[in-house]
């Protein structure tokens, strides 16, 4: 009995410092990780841009940057927040969406939809340093 219970503790504190060991490694990133992420993440973003200040999402010509050029006034730090169109609490891509269905007369875009996720990171990238502050009119 004393044996089992000797050896239960060795195998957990081995699957312990197993577990520290690989937590410890997984923020280490080399510097060509980081230059193909940043890569991967600002082609995203030029998506996302493209169409900010296209069209082709509505249906009667309007694009987004017409009332939100360089997505000014989108407060992307502010989401989730309750929003007044849509009377309930949303996060961005919601309103994204509204915006889409409202003033663009367009399809709202499914929420896996990387043309929405494009557009996401292209407003969250405008607003890039400014403090988060979730639920803030």
């Amino acid at each position: 009995m004393v044996r089992n219970l000797a050896v239960a503790v060795v195998v957990v504190l081995a699957a312990i410092a197993l577990v520290q060991a690989l937590d410890a490694r997984a923020d280490e990133f080399t510097k060509e990780d980081l230059a193909r992420w940043e890569k991967e993440y600002m082609t995203v973003v030029q998506k996302g841009r493209d169409l900010w200040t296209s069209p082709e999402l509505g249906t009667n010509g309007v694009a987004c940057a017409q009332c939100h050029p360089n997505a000014a006034n989108t407060h992307p730090e502010t989401y989730p927040k309750f929003q007044q169109q849509l009377g309930r609490v949303v996060a961005l891509r919601d309103m994204i969406n509204w915006c889409i269905q409202q003033p663009l007369e367009g399809e709202p875009l499914k929420l896996d939809d990387p043309r929405l996720i494009a557009m996401e990171a292209y407003v969250a990238y405008e607003r890039r340093g400014v403090k988060m502050a979730p639920g803030k009119h």
